[in-house]
């Protein structure tokens, strides 16, 4: 935009109160892509400073993470520092902000809504919110607001063809969850020791994803195969269980690593798994550690869903992913045929080359803010 004769950046504000501020989607791929691209780009985060990184002004949230206290309070103060940015264009990342989305439209500012999830499918496996009767009713009071709101919304992004289905085609764009290749292609292998084969998953660690499975196969192999956890547990009660398996004794746990580490030990690995359970929300999602996955040459294991199978089946090894079992037979499958093992991992990362990579995908983000009046002229 013009100003006394000057060209002025665009701004525009994330705002997310679940997120962690250097989330790999929102401020690795989007953020720093728009502030590449010339855009004035803050985002509105937990984190305890203020800070500039990589060309995006991070806006602090308050630490706290009690579930009610974020969803009502830390909400009421991401709007007000949103309203304080006064940004051309919002971009919002979280189900409960879908207020101050709409709060915002009506200040005639322009409003993105960003769908990581299906959330009225998501809202029924939340079992925090109690019996399965409330929980519907919240799923079909959301679906409702969700409908309502998105008609006033400047553009909306999802993360999969199958939630992109449920708003207006002319507002929505699927943008995937797609690696970034330079940043992976950077990282070096880790050396650390280990003179068993090994397998990895990183990410959350939660019941629904399936860790308690994976310990139980490692527990069945009995010391052939080491398993190596990255990530953030669910809550201390699971993680104290998954610690009392057998399989415990054969797994090593790295805590939360920074991405960049965790593409390391990816590449230090013989097979990445992801046994994600036949949750609603599980079976048309495009999880982003599988790409991660393919992008270092690793293997994938992962669980039987029809959609999965379609997607990734030609470099990945399927799997039940409530049999631990099964796991276990495949993992010794792979681990006794290299060349199988070996062929897997390179056409994984070919078709990432081909076209699974986030430095493709960037550019409907691009094309979503030229559509909506906030082209960098």
């Amino acid at each position: 935009m013009w100003f006394g004769g000057l060209i002025m950046s665009i701004k525009v504000c994330h705002i997310s109160t679940v997120h962690r501020a250097f989330d790999i989607r929102i401020f690795h791929k989007e953020c720093k892509t728009l502030s590449e691209y010339g855009y004035d780009v803050s985002f509105i985060v937990t984190h305890d400073k203020n800070e500039s990184v990589d060309g995006v002004n991070i806006i602090p949230l308050s630490q706290n993470q009690n579930r009610f206290a974020r969803i009502f309070k830390k909400t009421f103060e991401a709007y007000k520092k949103a309203k304080n940015i006064n940004a051309d264009i919002y971009h919002f990342h979280d189900p409960e902000l879908i207020f101050i989305g709409f709060l915002l439209k009506l200040k005639g500012k322009k409003v993105i809504y960003d769908v990581h999830e299906d959330v009225p499918m998501q809202i029924l496996t939340k079992e925090w919110l109690g019996w399965k009767g409330f929980r519907k009713a919240i799923s079909f009071l959301y679906y409702g607001i969700e409908k309502l709101t998105t008609k006033v919304f400047d553009g909306i992004i999802t993360v999969t063809p199958n939630i992109s289905k449920k708003f207006p085609s002319d507002k929505v764009e699927v943008i995937r969850n797609l690696p970034i290749i330079s940043i992976i292609d950077r990282a070096k292998k880790n050396d650390i020791e280990h003179d068993k084969p090994v397998i990895i998953y990183a990410g959350g660690l939660t019941e629904i994803r399936g860790i308690k499975e994976i310990i139980k196969a490692v527990g069945i192999l009995k010391g052939e195969i080491e398993l190596w956890l990255l990530g953030t547990w669910e809550d201390s009660k699971y993680q104290s269980e998954c610690m009392q398996l057998e399989g415990w004794n054969y797994t090593r746990y790295f805590g939360h690593k920074k991405q960049e580490d965790v593409y390391s030990y990816i590449k230090a690995s013989d097979i990445g798994i992801i046994n994600f359970l036949p949750v609603p929300n599980h079976m048309e999602s495009l999880p982003n550690k599988v790409f991660e996955y393919m992008a270092c040459g690793v293997p994938i294991i992962m669980s039987n869903f029809p959609y999965w199978k379609n997607e990734f089946g030609k470099f990945g090894i399927m799997v039940d992913p409530e049999e631990p079992v099964d796991i276990a037979e495949k993992i010794i499958y792979l681990i006794n045929d290299y060349d199988k093992l070996k062929e897997l991992g390179e056409i994984g990362r070919k078709e990432i080359e081909y076209k699974y990579s986030w430095e493709a995908e960037s550019k409907k983000l691009i094309k979503v803010y030229e559509k909506i009046g906030g082209k960098n002229d």
